[in-house]
């Protein structure tokens, strides 16, 4: 099947946007600048996924079906860095495991570089890649990425639960929601289609799409409250209602 780069190139076209407008605007720098962060890794993928199937550079040999991996796997530890940032209990607990998951990605990415064999083929179909991973360091890779993603889901989801301010709430609640809606939906594509056995990274970042557009909301909350600081004191509704 024909691959066709115009979802991947007009996806990383929104979040690069989004990022750019985020690190524009006004805001807490941390929250703001984490958030550009995860939405340029987002677009990362989505370049390097097109460049790959599109033949744009040789890939026999080449860096480039690894570099898929390699720049996608610096999501989860700054998810969590986010939600760190977010935590209602402002406890060093969750910084330093996002700086842990930090090391370990370093030292999976490294590995990643060197295992030249780390990806042995890559199928593009028509919207998505598929890749064949035969060495033991993927499903180390796995286990760290997947690992990552659940603790950033399941972290946000106790910080909404107790967080008695209005708007770290609020904010948390984007990243819960976006969370949810890239990861079962990826988990559940994979499982049900055929087709999409072995397409899981190409699968997850598509639908990070959802992910971006949460991101992009809490951008929005964060410099709506930066503007006007008395609006982490209404009620949530009406913050919600604001911000849509």
């Amino acid at each position: 099947m024909n691959y066709n780069p115009f979802l991947s190139v007009a996806t990383a076209a929104l979040e690069i946007g989004a990022a750019v407008w985020a690190l524009r605007g006004p805001g807490r720098k941390p929250i703001v600048r984490t958030t550009a962060a995860i939405l340029l890794f987002l677009a990362g993928y989505q370049i390097v996924e097109a460049v790959l199937c599109t033949g744009l550079l040789p890939i026999s040999g080449s860096l480039l079906p690894r570099l898929a991996f390699i720049v996608v796997a610096w999501l989860p530890p700054t998810g969590l860095l986010l939600v760190a940032h977010l935590y209602p209990t402002r406890t060093q607990t969750v910084y330093r495991f996002a700086y842990g998951m930090y090391l370990f990605c370093l030292a999976l990415v490294i590995g990643i570089a060197i295992e030249k064999t780390f990806v042995s083929a890559s199928v593009c179909m028509i919207v998505f890649a598929r890749y064949t991973n035969p060495t033991p360091l993927y499903g180390l890779y796995g286990m760290f990425y997947q690992a990552g993603l659940m603790s950033m889901l399941l972290l946000s989801a106790y910080g909404v639960t107790v967080c008695d301010d209005r708007r770290q709430r609020l904010l948390l609640g984007q990243v819960l929601l976006g969370s949810m809606a890239f990861i079962f939906p990826s988990l559940v594509t994979v499982a049900v289609i055929p087709i999409a056995d072995k397409a899981l990274p190409s699968i997850m970042c598509h639908f990070a799409l959802l992910l971006a557009a949460f991101l992009g909301r809490l951008a929005v909350i964060e410099r709506k409250t930066a503007l006007v600081p008395e609006l982490g004191d209404i009620p949530i509704e009406t913050m919600t209602t604001g911000a849509a």
